[in-house]
């Protein structure tokens, strides 16, 4: 991991109170989300399926849902996308921030062969020849672990998890100064797992890439994460330094994720779950959004919706919780 101060150092990425609400929710899906990336640090996004993480990676190339209300900023570089027009995002998604789809089939034309998929993305500026791209689109490839014969075949002529490895390789042929990657190892082979988060941490030490990784993966998150943002319910509920969170967890939410995680170290049983349901969209949310399914939920917490509190050793250390001294000084497997 890198040593990169997120204060000091420049936000590649800045979100600050965005607010999404979409037709037919009686709440926003997105509640005054904050976060930053610095440029060449690894930030994670965890959080259960459906907690709003893939929204607000998106968020960052304004691909938002029809009819969507945002309220709120987001910056990349300093300037704000949610108030670009169509060349300036144009511009921005070619050149200054990429992408990895979770679902690769969907982001890929079943028509057209991935060779014409990896250089139209770079040649369209005008700035990079067709040969220098092919060379470049020959390289990654062979990064991901695939061969320049890729080049020539059309995306249903190769598997699903060899179609992560070109979306990997597209992601990065512009070199970005920013990379929102959703679940980019989900379909792949430990080994080449390993390979790719190699290749991702080589890009972000040579040209000072941002990297906003988002997974549900918490061994991979602490493994290659400066910092950590746990998400639940459309809201950060718990942020800080990769290891310290994992390490002292001070959102019951959080001690839940980590107890339902396999570790090859603990005894052989039953892990242990999350009951209950995530809030609905469709039903008002006036206090904390874990209360209904939270063993030290009090009354306090059905009204009024907790602010993020700095741990007192750790100040960059925050949880949105109205009892997290009572997990103080509690491990991870308490």
């Amino acid at each position: 991991m890198s040593s990169v101060d997120p204060i000091t150092s420049t936000r590649t990425l800045d979100i600050q109170g965005l607010r999404i609400t979409l037709p037919g929710t009686a709440r926003p899906v997105l509640d005054g989300v904050d976060l930053h990336v610095a440029a060449g640090e690894t930030v994670a996004l965890v959080g259960e399926s459906g907690s709003g993480k893939t929204l607000t990676s998106r968020s960052a190339l304004n691909l938002l849902p029809p009819g969507a209300t945002v309220e709120g900023a987001v910056r990349v570089g300093g300037q704000d996308v949610l108030t670009m027009d169509a060349d300036q995002l144009r511009a921005l998604r070619t050149s200054t921030v990429a992408m990895i789809f979770q679902d690769p089939r969907a982001a890929l034309n079943p028509l057209r062969r991935i060779g014409d998929f990896l250089v139209e993305s770079v040649t369209l500026s005008g700035s990079t020849s067709r040969s220098d791209a092919t060379a470049r689109a020959v390289e990654l490839l062979k990064a991901v672990g695939l061969g320049a014969s890729a080049l020539h075949k059309y995306p249903g002529q190769v598997s699903g998890g060899m179609l992560q490895r070109v979306m990997i390789a597209a992601a990065l042929m512009g070199d970005p100064a920013l990379l929102l990657a959703d679940e980019p190892t989900t379909a792949l082979d430990v080994t080449t797992q390993a390979e790719v988060i190699a290749l991702l941490a080589e890009l972000r030490e040579r040209f000072g890439t941002g990297l906003l990784f988002v997974t549900h993966d918490l061994g991979l998150a602490a493994a290659i994460s400066d910092r950590v943002y746990v998400m639940y319910a459309g809201r950060i509920v718990e942020s800080g330094p990769g290891q310290a969170l994992f390490a002292q967890p001070r959102h019951p939410y959080t001690t839940a994720l980590l107890a339902s995680t396999p570790r090859l170290e603990a005894p052989v049983g039953r892990l242990a779950a999350i009951e209950g349901q995530p809030p609905d969209l469709r039903q008002e949310l006036n206090g904390c959004p874990f209360a209904a399914r939270c063993p030290l939920a009090t009354e306090v917490c059905d009204v009024q919706a907790p602010e993020p509190l700095q741990a007192p050793a750790l100040p960059s250390h925050q949880a949105a919780c109205h009892h997290t001294g009572r997990l103080e000084g509690r491990p991870v497997d308490a």
